[in-house]
């Protein structure tokens, strides 16, 4: 069983940059496919990237498409998020999840775990 946590977010103005990380213990972080998707007040959980194990695979939506990266480094058991030109739209908690299997994903319940989330604010 993988643990997650998730770092990085903060309050930046519209157009900025930030770089989220995941941090993965207790399991092997290559087996698993990994995946972000973030939540805003009174909002359903959107996805917004997802990386196959060996990361040569990616999936974003086209809300983020150009402005988001995804990648992973196995051997420090760390997915990232690079979000540049923030918008405020963007605006919401950011979880990183886990999968088990193969294969990019778009929905929550095909990730098996879950960090608790970092708040990403961005002023306009």
């Amino acid at each position: 069983q993988v643990q997650l946590v998730e770092s990085g977010g903060g309050l930046v103005q519209a157009g900025a940059s930030l770089r989220l990380s995941c941090a993965a213990s207790g399991g092997t972080a290559s087996s698993y496919v990994m995946g972000w998707f973030r939540q805003a007040p009174g909002k359903e959980r959107e996805f917004v990237a997802s990386i196959t194990r060996g990361g040569s695979i990616t999936d974003y939506p086209e809300s983020v498409k150009g402005r988001f990266t995804i990648f992973r480094d196995n051997a420090k058991k760390t997915a990232y998020l690079q979000m540049n030109n923030l918008k405020p739209e963007d605006t919401a908690v950011y979880y990183c999840a886990a999968k088990i299997g193969v294969g990019v994903a778009r929905f929550p319940h095909q990730y098996e775990y879950w960090g608790s989330g970092t708040q990403v604010t961005v002023s306009s």
